[in-house]
């Protein structure tokens, strides 16, 4: 009996011993990654700093269900143990970390800060925050990579509003963003009042660029803005431009579209004075062969988007006011020869001429036709064709048809040089409010105009509205009584003004910070 009862001892021995000998194996594996090898694991190695195959956390929203309580997301096949343990993955946790605290050193995030990081692939950022203590972090990819990771549509955040207190968005995801401003919005939405947004962006070489940036976040308050090293020199953002925000007020959209005969002055920013000093000089002395002078004018032309980064504007727009036939301008000169900086641009073609509006409708070039003629007010108006005296011009050929002008209904008369006419009633509207309920000021808009003579109607109601602020960039023929180019010594009696003022028009624009070029 005695036997018998100590052999179930001796094999609790053994079996203690077992346990402590794999305890001690383990204990020394833990300390030689540590000490030799930094933390750092490769594919097959033990290391208590590899995410375990299961990992629950708890963050609440009422609109996923994907992301609503508790979250356990296991990894498949171990490919998150392959990720996880690679050195890139720790590198860049441990970059992320040392952000988060120095962001905790300044009081912009605490270990109780509900916080979301957005446009993160793998999680490294969640993870980071989750180390360093801030546990209710939780990040947003267009794919799920959990358990740091779920789904989100693109350009969408899938919680309620005032959600977070603290949002992160780093690699320069912003600055790629297909739609940066609905992501921007998406963002400024789900934090709370007094919470942070951070940002690293693609450092900014201009302030237009930057001011771009911060239009984003309209309810937002620029708290800090500096210049810090990226995750190492070889990476994509060797250099990255941090940027700290704060939400002052609950979130509202605050931009808004007016509309009637509201007078809307505006107020034209430094960046945008700034830019206007670099363009090119107007000239200033009248040229006796203007067509000649002005078209070799182009080379000296400084473009907005050659001296600035448009990257953060929410739509791309231009506006050819006077288009003509589609290669008359938007396809011999803006699709090839503006710097459009890879972006896509909406198109607009307003033309009063009813002889180029079939072009438009059936080759359908990706152009948005307006078949009426840009005015100050919404009303019937009279639209001649001036063809010089002596010029046969085939019907078909419209690149060599004369230029049309408009006037009001009620005055028909007039043309002058005996030219030949062809006068047609057709629809004016209101450019001004047509621009205002078009695009925003967060947009890009470049417009180029060449409406014979009625630009000294149109420029001032674009200040009265305040629609001119919504303009980046013009393009502008001004028209005026000119040298002829067929009789030498002679000018043409089809304009009232003279070259003087047409450069107090230039000049009153570029006063007031609008960037204008002289264009034939």
């Amino acid at each position: 009996m005695e036997s018998t009862s100590s052999k179930p001892s001796f094999l609790r021995n053994i079996f203690v011993r077992l346990l402590l000998f794999g305890l001690f194996i383990i204990a020394v594996r833990f300390t030689y990654v540590v000490t030799v090898t930094g933390e750092s694991c490769t594919v097959g190695d033990f290391c208590f700093f590899s995410l375990p195959e299961s990992f629950n956390f708890v963050i609440t929203t009422s609109t996923s269900p994907e992301a609503s309580s508790a979250i356990s997301v296991k990894p498949s096949n171990g490919g998150v143990s392959d990720l996880y343990t690679s050195k890139d993955w720790i590198k860049a946790v441990h970059f992320y970390s040392s952000i988060f605290q120095d962001l905790i050193a300044h009081g912009y995030l605490s270990p109780d800060s509900k916080s979301l990081t957005v446009e993160t692939r793998t999680g490294q950022e969640v993870y980071a925050l989750r180390q360093i203590g801030v546990e209710d972090s939780i990040g947003i990819f267009k794919k799920a990579s959990g358990p740091l990771v779920i789904k989100a549509p693109q350009n969408r955040i899938p919680f309620d509003n005032n959600t977070f207190d603290f949002v992160f968005i780093g690699e320069g995801k912003l600055d790629n963003a297909s739609r940066p401003l609905d992501l921007s919005s998406e963002i400024v939405r789900t934090v709370k009042p007094g919470g942070y947004v951070v940002a690293h962006i693609v450092p900014t070489k201009d302030t237009y660029s930057f001011n771009s940036f911060l239009e984003l976040f309209n309810s937002c308050k620029l708290i800090k803005s500096h210049q810090i090293e990226g995750l190492d020199s070889k990476s994509s953002m060797p250099f990255i431009h941090e940027v700290v925000l704060r939400k002052e007020v609950d979130y509202v959209v605050k931009f808004k579209k007016t509309s009637g005969n509201s007078v809307n002055k505006c107020f034209v920013p430094g960046h945008k004075l700034e830019l206007v000093k670099k363009a090119e000089p107007l000239i200033s002395t009248e040229p006796m062969k203007p067509w000649i002078t002005l078209k070799r004018n182009i080379q000296n032309i400084k473009y907005l988007t050659s001296m600035a980064d448009i990257r953060f504007k929410s739509r791309y727009v231009y506006v050819d006011v006077g288009a003509r036939s589609y290669g008359s301008s938007i396809g011999s000169w803006f699709k090839k020869q503006y710097p459009k900086q890879n972006k896509t641009f909406d198109v607009y073609a307003i033309e009063a001429d009813k002889a180029f509006h079939e072009e438009y409708r059936l080759k359908k070039k990706k152009v948005t036709l307006l078949p009426y003629a840009a005015w100050v007010r919404n009303e019937s108006l009279m639209f001649e064709i001036n063809r010089d005296p002596g010029k046969e011009v085939e019907e078909d050929d419209k690149a060599k048809r004369g230029m049309g002008r408009i006037q009001p209904a009620k005055n028909s008369g007039g043309g002058g040089g005996g030219s030949k006419r062809e006068v047609n009633e057709i629809q004016g509207f209101d450019f001004a409010e047509w621009l205002k309920s078009t695009v925003t000021e967060r947009d890009f808009v470049v417009m180029k105009m060449d409406v014979e003579g009625t630009e000294f109607d149109l420029i001032p109601r674009l200040f009265e509205t305040g629609a001119i602020c919504l303009i980046d960039e013009i393009f502008l023929e001004c028209h005026y009584n000119r040298w002829q180019r067929c009789c030498p010594g002679e000018r043409s009696a089809k304009y009232e003004k003279s070259y003087g003022q047409c450069l107090d028009l230039f000049r009153s624009l570029r006063e007031s910070g609008i960037l204008v070029h002289q264009w034939w």
